[in-house]
């Protein structure tokens, strides 16, 4: 009965020298662990930089897209529009109705006769927009790889340290030989902490990379069909030249 009392006082006061708290979990952790967590956590904190960045910017892009839409149809001048904004496109839709302009601007300052000419200056309008489109979708998207990628390795990483975590418990228990619960909780209690900071980076990142994805494709669906659009536009004055 006294050994029972003085194994049960000594399991008391080892669990009382662990600190369960989360800052405790982290300090007491091993250097592997520690490790992980610390990339976890920083990992975390990028990601919702990349989120609140790609939110904001997709509503001004939104809104700037939306003022350059009631420009472009409102009926006037394309060449009074296309001074105006020349030197500093504002948004991707501005950026891509320049690179067409100036490709029709210099195409007709050398002129254009014959229906070969013509049908070269509709390839190279709508290849100056495609490319212009790449590469402002490029810019939007911009870190959206990084957020696919944490949200697909972040619980790995987290398991990877729950593992290390626990076999250094087990040695912890071959080392002192002593099974009790106070060897070996702190130990798993700090490994567990891994996977937990693991799926607090990851879930946030696969959240918001779905819904980032879907509302760049819509953008970049508004894009592709403005470039039809004033493809069309183009196309139809070439032919109104011809005549």
């Amino acid at each position: 009965m006294e050994n029972q009392v003085v194994d049960a006082v000594s399991l008391g006061q080892s669990v009382m020298a662990h600190d369960m708290s989360m800052w405790g979990l982290f300090v007491q952790a091993g250097l592997v662990v520690k490790v992980i967590m610390i990339g976890l956590l920083l990992s975390s904190v990028w990601v919702w930089a990349i989120v609140f960045e790609k939110v904001f910017r997709l509503r001004k892009l939104r809104a700037q897209a939306n003022q350059f839409e009631e420009a472009f149809w409102s009926g006037g001048s394309l060449e009074d529009l296309y001074d105006r904004i020349a030197d500093r496109p504002k948004d991707p839709m501005a950026a891509i109705f320049v690179s067409a302009m100036r490709e029709w601007r210099r195409s007709n300052a050398r002129g254009v006769h014959g229906e070969t000419m013509r049908a070269r200056l509709q390839q190279r309008l709508e290849r100056a927009m495609e490319v212009t489109l790449g590469r402002e979708m490029d810019s939007v998207e911009k870190y959206m790889t990084f957020l696919a990628s944490v949200g697909s390795t972040a619980p790995f990483v987290g398991l990877f340290g729950t593992v290390w975590g626990i076999m250094a418990s087990f040695q912890s228990i071959a080392a002192s030989k002593n099974t009790s619960l106070a060897v070996v909780a702190p130990g798993i209690a700090e490994a567990l902490f891994a996977t937990a900071i693991g799926l607090v980076a990851a879930i946030p990142a696969v959240v918001a990379y779905n819904k980032i994805s879907s509302d760049l494709n819509r953008y970049g669906n508004r894009l592709e069909a403005f470039v039809d659009e004033f493809s069309s536009i183009l196309s139809r004055q070439l032919d109104e030249k011809r005549d």
